[in-house]
C-alpha cells in the first residue's frame, strides 16, 4: 500500500513539474518571462588593467533585448573588430545574460609608421591603437614584421636606450637602427648570437660610439665595418 502511494505521488509530481517547465520554456520562447530578457553582460579578461570599454561598446544591446534573438556569432565578430583584442567567447547563461570573455593581444614592443606608434604582440600582430611616445625602455620596429618577433625583441633589450628600431629586411633577416646612426646588418641565422657579440664587442671597444655607418655580420666568417 505505502509503495502504491508513493508511485502516485512521485507520479504527480512528476506531472506538475513538466507542466511547470514546459509553461516556462514557453514563456521564455514568447519572451514573457524575466530569463528571456539580457539584464547583465558580464565581460572578463585573460590581461589584467585592460580597457574594456572598447568591448562593451561593440555588444550593441539595447534595453529590453531578449536573450534568444541575439546572434552570439555576430557579436563575436564585432567584438574580434576592436583594437587589440585577439579573440573572445561569448556564451548565454541559463539566466538569459550573457558572459564574455575575451584573450588580449600582449603587447612586447612598439611598431611605428614614422609618425605614431601602436603596441605590437610577439606574434606579429599590430594593434591598431595608438599609444603615446615611446619610452626609452620600449623595443621600436618599422615595416612588415614576421609572424615572431619574440626572440629579436627580447635580444635587442640588452641594447636598450642604443636601438632606434629594427626593421625586417627581404622577409629573411633583421637590420639593427641605432640611435648613434649605425646600421648592424643581422644575419639570417641567429641573429640573437650576433647581437650578443655586438654587446661584448661594444663592451671591450665601445664599439657603437664610434664613427661608423655599417656594422655587416651577414657573413659568419667575418664582420665588416665601415
Amino acid at each position: 500500500m505505502k509503495r502504491t502511494i508513493w508511485f502516485w505521488l512521485c507520479f504527480i509530481i512528476a506531472i506538475i513539474l513538466a507542466i511547470y517547465f514546459s509553461v516556462r520554456i514557453v514563456m521564455t520562447g514568447l519572451g514573457r518571462s524575466d530569463v528571456s530578457y539580457v539584464h547583465n553582460i558580464s565581460i572578463t579578461s585573460d590581461t589584467a588593467n585592460s580597457d574594456l570599454s572598447g568591448i562593451a561598446s561593440a555588444v550593441l544591446l539595447p534595453p529590453g533585448t531578449t536573450s534568444y534573438s541575439i546572434d552570439l556569432d555576430e557579436i563575436n565578430a564585432r567584438i574580434g573588430s576592436v583594437p587589440g583584442v585577439r579573440k573572445s567567447a561569448v556564451r548565454r547563461i541559463p539566466n538569459g545574460n550573457l558572459s564574455i570573455h575575451v584573450s588580449m593581444h600582449r603587447s612586447v614592443a612598439l611598431w611605428t609608421d614614422g609618425e605614431y606608434y601602436f603596441p605590437l604582440s610577439a606574434d606579429g600582430t599590430i594593434v591598431n591603437r595608438p599609444v603615446g611616445a615611446r619610452t626609452t625602455s620600449d623595443i621600436v620596429f618599422r615595416g612588415p614584421v614576421p609572424s615572431d618577433i619574440a626572440g629579436i625583441t627580447t635580444a635587442s633589450q640588452k641594447l636598450l636606450g642604443q636601438v632606434d628600431y629594427l626593421e625586417w629586411i627581404e622577409n629573411r633577416r633583421w637590420d639593427l637602427h641605432t640611435t648613434g646612426g649605425i646600421t648592424i646588418m643581422l644575419p639570417e641565422q641567429s641573429p640573437e648570437t650576433a647581437i650578443g657579440t655586438i654587446l661584448v664587442l661594444n663592451k671591450n671597444h665601445n664599439l657603437l660610439s664610434k664613427s661608423i655607418k655599417v656594422i655587416d655580420m651577414r657573413d659568419d666568417a667575418r664582420i665588416l665595418v665601415k
